[in-house]
């Protein structure tokens, strides 16, 4: 599973905002914003299930897990969402930034 997913996703849209010949709109950079962030907080969202289960079957005594599945499991989560975060406070600071400005 891939960690980064908005990263990969963030790169897509600079190649795609470096090519002149399509104008955006600002409705669909909008658009394709808010389905890249819902996107990537889902596969955040199915990571930490992921290692929720991951855990609890360890938990019961499932063989077929070992407690380093379960471990790198919650690391990929924690990182995911330690991401996430992160995105969003530079997020928050950017909006704040940007309504502070003199018109």
């Amino acid at each position: 599973m891939k960690i980064f997913p908005m990263q990969q996703g963030m790169q897509t849209i600079a190649l795609e905002a470096q090519n002149v010949s399509r104008q955006a709109t600002g409705q669909q950079v909008s658009q394709d914003f808010a389905e890249l962030l819902s996107s990537a907080i889902k596969k955040v969202n199915g990571l930490q299930k992921t290692s929720s289960e991951l855990a609890a079957r360890f938990d019961q005594g499932d063989l077929s897990v070992s407690l380093s599945n379960v471990m790198i499991a919650r690391n990929k989560s924690s990182i995911a969402f330690e991401a996430t975060v992160q995105t969003r406070n530079k997020l928050v600071d950017a909006y704040k930034e940007l309504m502070n400005m003199q018109i």
